[in-house]
């Protein structure tokens, strides 16, 4: 069983800058795909970006494009978010999730494995 756990989500103002982390353990992380997805209160979650297994392919929605970098680690297991610049808009909890499949994908449906969140919040 493989598990998710992210950190690094906080208060910032907004312009700031935050790096959050998703650690894994319990499967071959090097194998999957990872994704970022969000979920602002009162909205449906929705995809942030993406990276394949080996860290070479990214992908990201658009309204961060430009302003959030995601990377991995596979000798740490680890996949990171940063999100420069950020907006109120921004304010979410932001999930990580796994894909067994190497490549990912922008739908939550091809990911089976996610962790428990953690709040991002932007002030104005």
């Amino acid at each position: 069983q493989v598990q998710l756990v992210e950190s690094g989500g906080g208060l910032v103002e907004a312009g700031g800058s935050l790096r959050l982390s998703c650690a894994a353990s319990g499967g071959t992380f090097y194998t999957y795909a990872m994704g970022w997805f969000r979920q602002a209160p009162g909205k449906e979650r929705e995809f942030v970006a993406r990276i394949n297994w080996s860290g070479q392919s990214a992908y990201y929605a658009d309204s961060v494009k430009g302003r959030f970098t995601i990377s991995r680690d596979n000798a740490k297991n680890t996949v990171y978010l940063q999100m420069n610049s950020l907006k109120p808009d921004d304010t979410a909890v932001y999930y990580c999730a796994a894909d067994r499949g190497g490549s990912g994908s922008n739908s939550e449906k091809q990911y089976v494995y996610w962790g428990q969140g953690t709040q991002v919040t932007v002030s104005s």
